[in-house]
């Protein structure tokens, strides 16, 4: 068998450690998961009783196109219906962008440090990545347009940064949309824009009649609390979704995370409650880290990256001993870890094995 060269060194994505394995495994009654940035609070009630009812439907196909999703998304974003693409989850929509428009030998631009998926899914096509390093763990945006060349086809950002947690000002990303050559395509993931509370930010819905090479990316998977059930979406100009909507397969989101999405619009209040009780938490972290003299990113997703002050790994194995699973392994900042924001119970639990592991007191009560 001959696969495309450009696969074969492809590195396997390793997705974090099962709960009951690591149980199983350490022999603990409890182990908290803080390693991919899910909604600890869960998902709206009215998402599982839209899945209930759609158990007598199991045996048939889900609308292709996603009609009554796409309508109630649109008439909510302000956009039309034919501006939406559905995925299973963002990451598919990342890798149908990828299909649609890298050739062998194209550039795209990303920062170094970014989410893991841009560039995995520019390889796989045999596009050349021109990765532009943070600045203080926030994209350069200025350097990554002065990386745009005559090759390139996709600029991604992701803001918030994953893993980072930073965002880019709304001013800096205006300047960059209005330098970005016209034939050029931004990709503007903002897969953690519900949890931002930060008036600097500014997000990409707004700017797509001024950009018409711009597209924007969103999940369910996060502050909606539907990470299982694989639905995401892009949003851009009608002629670029109708290209990334040529190479897309048939019925490639299920009944039930459809009819869990629709729902799950609906109910705004529980957004905004996970989006307080998210910066809650941040602002408790904040003062636990600067309490243990640890440095950290500004945090606007539903997780925070913070300097352990030694090896990432050993980190991430003293910590999951203690029941605490966290997120490790970034090339470009090894003592740095990323621990979700859990729930009240979950972070102050997740502070007392870090003081463990790193020998410092307990705070005085």
């Amino acid at each position: 068998m001959l696969p495309k060269p450009q696969i074969v060194n492809l590195p396997v994505y390793q997705p974090g450690k099962p709960i009951e394995e690591v149980k199983k495994e350490l022999g603990l009654q409890e182990v908290i998961k803080l390693a991919s940035n899910e909604n600890p609070f869960g998902c709206s009630s009215e998402v599982q009783a839209a899945i209930t009812q759609e158990l007598t439907n199991v045996n048939l196909y889900p609308d292709g196109s996603a009609a009554e999703l796409t309508e109630l998304l649109a008439e909510q974003l302000g956009v039309a219906k034919e501006q939406i693409i559905f995925g299973c989850g963002s990451d598919e929509i990342i890798a149908l962008i990828a299909r649609a428009f890298f050739l062998p030998g194209d550039e795209t631009v990303m920062a170094d440090q970014t989410f893991s998926v841009y560039k995995s899914n520019a390889d796989i096509e045999g596009a050349l990545t021109i990765e532009v390093p943070l600045r203080e763990g926030t994209h350069d945006l200025e350097a990554m347009q002065n990386a745009i060349g005559a090759k390139t086809k996709v600029v991604w950002i992701c803001n918030p940064n994953n893993p980072t947690g930073t965002i880019v000002a709304k001013d800096e990303l205006e300047a960059f949309l209005a330098g970005v050559p016209e034939n050029v395509l931004v990709v503007l993931d903002e897969a953690y824009a519900e949890y931002v509370t930060d008036s600097n930010y500014l997000s990409g819905i707004s700017l797509l009649n001024k950009y018409p090479n711009l597209v924007v990316l969103r999940t369910f998977s996060k502050i909606y609390g539907l990470a299982s059930l694989r639905i995401g979406y892009g949003v851009g100009q009608p002629g670029v979704i109708k290209l990334i909507n040529q190479v897309r397969e048939p019925f490639n989101t299920s009944r039930f995370g459809q009819a869990a999405a629709k729902a799950a619009l609906r109910d705004q209040r529980f957004v905004a409650e996970c989006r307080s009780k998210n910066r809650e938490g941040i602002s408790y972290l904040y003062q636990q880290f600067d309490r243990l003299g640890l440095s950290y990113f500004p945090a606007h997703g539903n997780f925070i990256m913070v300097d352990a002050q030694r090896p990432a790994s050993e980190m991430f194995q003293a910590m999951l001993k203690l029941g605490i699973i966290i997120r490790g392994g970034f090339a470009k900042y090894p003592s740095y870890v990323r621990v979700t924001v859990g729930s009240a119970e979950q972070n102050a639990k997740f502070v007392t094995a870090l003081e463990q592991v790193l020998g410092q007191p307990a705070a005085r009560v």
